[in-house]
């Protein structure tokens, strides 16, 4: 009976022992997503995510990045503004990483991920295929397909069952609004009034859950929020705090500045002088020419380029490219320029009108200058009466 059981605890143990152990984590691996916060430069204001993998097996550390361009490519700056840059993925050692980050004062948030052995390998695989020269290039998109979007499919499509993130902004948010919710939040209301320039009416369409994504914080809360129900997280770290100090609301705001500018010019413009008439002579010049060299970069964005949330731009209804023109002119009394004046003056006017009302968000910072340009266009028609 004794050698019938032992036979029996022998059997279990050698049947079962290696499936307890293969089931086990046995890949020597720790993956996680980084969070960065956002910088000073232009390619930084959304912050930045990417994958840690530590491998313990061969006592490695490196970081996976999807966001990384070359500067030093031919025709660098053309390809950026066409939307025809190619981004790649990129691998780099995690302290040479952190170090760049704590340099620039920009804080980085790790997310461990809950994935199985199995999963974790798979993961891993992935980035290495995706490193390879044949395979590492993409084409780049801010709102579809970037550093972030990235990370968030292979999340999702490594592990198994295939989590469904959490919504973190309200239904019916649209692209723009999501960007002014971080762009306010991070105090740069400068780079709020660039972007609010450049992107058109499709901006204001209302985002998915997945859409929102795109935004490094945005998939960060998602992920943490999702974490209560299907454990996509095992835990979340700050790798180190950063200097707050200069993330203060500045006075120096575009409404400020433009609002002041505009109050000064019509001052000037009511002084009966001769270097007053002149001041205003060379000043109506510069600032239809730039007002018209606006307008022909949005028409170039729309037109030219492969960003498709820079079309139908309704900006275009104050930043005329026919102003180029008009800049050379200021002074003439033809009819055909007292006629333009006319119409420029009655299209800002109805434009002020509906501002808060046109298919595209309007940025308000704006306003100052769209009133400027109906107080100089209607001063020179009605001179020319």
């Amino acid at each position: 009976m004794k050698k019938n059981l032992l036979r029996l605890f022998l059997y279990c143990t050698l049947t079962y022992l290696p499936t307890c152990i293969f089931a086990q984590d046995t890949s020597h691996l720790r993956i996680s997503l980084l969070t960065c916060t956002p910088g000073e430069e232009l390619y930084s204001t959304f912050g930045h995510t990417a994958f840690r993998v530590i491998d313990s097996s061969s006592v490695t550390d490196y970081v996976f990045n999807f966001g990384t361009f070359n500067f030093d490519d031919d025709g660098f700056y053309l390809k950026f503004v066409r939307g025809k840059l190619n981004y790649y993925l990129s691998a780099e050692n995690f302290q040479d990483f952190k170090y760049d980050y704590q340099m620039s004062n920009r804080g980085i948030t790790e997310q461990v991920l809950n994935l199985t052995a199995a999963e974790k390998v798979a993961l891993q695989q992935t980035l290495l295929k995706n490193i390879r020269e044949e395979n590492k290039y993409y084409k780049y998109d801010f709102f579809f397909d970037n550093c972030t979007t990235r990370p968030r499919d292979i999340i999702v499509q490594t592990k198994n069952p295939h989590p469904v993130l959490s919504a973190v902004m309200p239904a019916g948010t649209k692209f723009r609004q999501a960007i002014h919710k971080y762009l306010d939040k991070n105090n740069k209301p400068w780079s709020k009034l660039g972007i609010d320039l450049l992107l058109g009416a499709p901006t204001d369409a209302v985002m998915t859950t997945a859409q929102s994504q795109f935004l490094p914080e945005v998939l960060m809360t998602s992920l943490e929020n999702t974490n209560k129900k299907q454990q996509v997280l095992l835990s979340t770290s700050n790798l180190y705090p950063i200097n707050n100090e200069n993330n203060k609301p500045s006075l120096f705001t575009p409404s400020t500045v433009f609002s002041c500018m505009l109050v000064l010019i019509i001052l000037i413009s009511v002084v009966e002088n001769k270097w007053a008439t002149l001041f205003m002579q060379g000043f109506d010049g510069i600032f239809l020419f730039l007002t018209g060299a606006i307008g022909i970069i949005l028409i170039f964005m729309w037109l030219v380029t492969d960003h498709a949330m820079c079309k139908d731009n309704y900006n275009l209804l104050w930043a005329l490219p026919t102003n180029c023109v008009l800049a050379f002119f200021v002074t003439s009394k033809k009819k055909w320029i007292k006629n333009y004046f006319g119409f420029t003056a009655i299209l800002l006017s109805l434009t002020i009108l509906v501002w808060f009302f046109l298919p595209q968000q309007m940025n308000k910072g704006f306003l100052p200058i769209v009133f400027l340009l109906l107080n100089r266009t209607a001063g020179k028609y009605f001179s020319l009466i």
